[in-house]
């Protein structure tokens, strides 16, 4: 099993396959690299070497007690990507997996080419004076309630709304919803509780403003998870941004729509 150990003495899980630029994936909360898989093997298959690690406390990481929190896991990546010295890379984050894309690249951009952020927390998530139409506190209150709590079930409940099947016409893929929880309940659930207040409190407008290379946004519009506005204003932020946005979409739509956010993702890389 690959891992590296970083400052702390946490180990970190990574997978590394194949060989060519540098493509390096950043889960979602509360899962691991193996929500990856569907672009793991394609963009495996294009060519590129393909990278996804499980944040500390997720997935076959180690289960660390502290250092839950967007500037930990950034510099965790920092440790990975310097160990494999990986240089001229693009870094693909989902949801949670955005903001620590986007601390990584503002603080390391002469080891990035580009970036994609999909369904992601930037620039910030929860309600404020400063961010009106932002997610009330009683809604991360909730998450934090069914995750320390009742986890097992809550965590069979959530990919409901995750991947859009409580919409009209939709209905439920068992086996992608029993793989959500099979990741979601190998990780700690301390680390998953305290990560709550990382992706819903963070603020990455500073480190959208500083990134100068190429970013790609990719958001559906009928996201459950991370509301459709946070794209725009993440995308507005960027001095290279581009924004995609896909009508109907779920937050999970890197898995139930693979094929589109695939060849999406490829097109920018190659432009």
């Amino acid at each position: 099993m690959s891992t590296i150990k970083v400052k702390d003495g946490t180990e970190i899980y990574y997978k590394d396959w194949g060989t060519g630029q540098p493509i390096v994936f950043h889960h979602g909360w509360p899962l691991s690299s193996d929500d990856w898989d569907a672009q793991m093997m394609f963009f495996l298959k294009q060519g590129y070497r393909v990278i996804a690690h499980d944040r500390r406390g997720h997935g076959k990481s180690s289960p660390a007690a502290s250092g839950h929190d967007i500037e930990t896991y950034a510099a965790d990546v920092a440790e990975l990507t310097a160990a494999l010295d990986l240089k001229d890379a693009i870094h693909i984050g989902h949801s949670t997996g955005g903001g620590e894309v986007i601390r990584y690249v503002s603080k390391n951009q002469d080891r990035v080419a580009k970036a994609v952020l999909i369904s992601a927390i930037t620039p910030v998530m929860i309600k404020s004076d400063s961010n009106p139409e932002g997610v009330p506190l009683s809604i991360f209150d909730e998450i934090r309630q069914g995750t320390g709590f009742t986890r097992a079930q809550y965590y069979y409940d959530f990919p409901v709304a995750f991947y859009g099947w409580n919409r009209e016409g939709k209905t439920v893929n068992e086996g992608i919803r029993h793989n959500w929880w099979r990741q979601g309940m190998t990780g700690s659930v301390l680390a998953h509780y305290e990560g709550i207040k990382a992706f819903s409190e963070t603020d990455t407008t500073e480190d959208l403003k500083s990134v100068n290379v190429p970013v790609l946004v990719l958001h559906g519009e009928d996201d459950q998870i991370v509301p459709y506005g946070q794209a725009p204003k993440a995308a507005a932020l960027l001095p290279d941004g581009k924004l995609i946005s896909y009508p109907g979409f779920p937050h999970g739509m890197p898995t139930t729509e693979a094929e589109t956010i695939n060849k999406d993702i490829l097109e920018f890389i190659k432009s």
